[in-house]
């Protein structure tokens, strides 16, 4: 299949099926010398892992990481660099109702129509399953940025549902399992979700993800902008259905006068741009937002077709999340720190290497 593969001189192949014995994928292009071990990737996995709280599927994979290929005595060699993680709580068997019909809200219809054929279970290679190598593959990328610009990522949720969540401190981030920035509304939102669970519905969610002490100059005009490929690789995450770059549709209310970033000898006053102008990185934090669509997997019966295209009804069972925007904020942030690094070895490959000093950061980025 087309399509699994993601950035231009930092590649990474996305590889498996949600009940295949593995997934994982295949980096190629990462810079030889750094070192690398399953302990630098493994952190970042168990932020996105299943079975991490009663609000997300109960799925038990400990999504444990192997480096195949691409490193030696530690470090990174140059070569493709395959991670691989097993499948390990696989039940088939609650996908058997849905051989012959459709669900609604997933790629089911479309992968049939596509390719003739389509692997049921727990959504097969369109299964949010694959998101984990992304995940892991975005930690190498992430360490490789901090060691050579000193950046860094930080995401959190901003709405579940229909309750916005305030803003309130970084430092809660870690401490619940929504990914917010926030302490006070947490038992508002896990009676929210419980309340959501037991009607056997579902709802979105919108997080915001942001990296910060990015090199000037990264993205190339007209169609490689930095933001034009950021607003890609969100994309496909599955789910997302809107992405926004810094102010994002907010800009359509503001004026010239307001949503233009002023500079001083200082740096720029503000960062509606998002850290991007012309498609090229401003040294600003570079800023965004994600939105993700309701679970599609539901207890309540839905009306779809058959293979036959005869009405039909559709119970989905098996463990699935009541938000699936719950453990998204790991993998935005996986995706940011891709196409950052693939920019960043683009502009060493056309511009030499020249050192790209971080720009001024204005701010904090709450």
């Amino acid at each position: 299949m087309s399509g699994s593969t993601l950035g231009t001189l930092f590649c990474v192949t996305n590889f498996g099926e949600s009940h295949g014995p593995a997934i994982g994928c295949v980096i190629d292009g990462c810079p030889p010398g750094m070192a690398l071990s399953e302990a630098d990737i493994q952190p970042e996995l168990d932020r996105r892992r299943p079975g991490t709280s009663r609000h997300v599927t109960q799925r038990n994979e400990p999504d444990s990481v192997e480096i195949i290929s691409g490193v030696f005595e530690g470090k990174t060699t140059g070569t493709p660099i395959c991670l691989l993680i097993k499948n390990t709580d696989q039940r088939s068997k609650d996908y058997g109702n849905i051989l012959q019909t459709f669900r609604p809200g997933h790629a089911d219809y479309s992968y049939w129509h596509k390719y003739g054929i389509r692997d049921p279970r727990g959504g097969g290679r369109s299964s949010a399953r694959l998101t984990a190598p992304t995940v892991a593959a975005g930690a190498v990328a992430r360490k490789w940025l901090q060691q050579q610009y000193g950046t860094t990522f930080t995401g959190y949720m901003t709405q579940i549902g229909d309750i916005t969540i305030p803003f309130e401190s970084l430092e809660h981030i870690p401490n619940n399992p929504f990914f917010a920035a926030n302490v006070s509304d947490i038992e508002r939102l896990e009676a929210y979700m419980d309340e959501l669970r037991k009607a056997g519905d579902s709802c979105g969610a919108r997080l915001f993800v942001a990296a910060q002490k990015v090199p000037v100059g990264l993205g190339e005009p007209l169609y490689d902008r930095l933001d034009a490929d950021i607003a890609k690789a969100m994309m496909g995450i599955n789910a997302v259905k809107g992405v926004e770059i810094g102010a994002g549709f907010a800009s359509v209310t503001q004026r010239g006068t307001t949503h233009g970033d002023e500079l001083s000898p200082q740096g720029f006053r503000n960062n509606n741009a998002g850290g991007v102008l012309g498609g090229i990185s401003t040294g600003q934090d570079v800023t965004v937002s994600i939105a993700i669509k309701p679970t599609s997997s539901i207890r309540s019966p839905r009306e779809s077709i058959d293979l036959q295209g005869k009405p039909a009804t559709v119970e989905t069972f098996g463990r699935h999340d009541p938000c699936v925007g719950i453990r998204a904020t790991p993998i935005g942030e996986a995706l940011l720190a891709l196409v950052l690094m693939d920019h960043a070895l683009r502009h060493r490959a056309q511009c030499g290497d020249v050192k790209v000093a971080p720009g001024p950061i204005p701010g904090h980025i709450g």
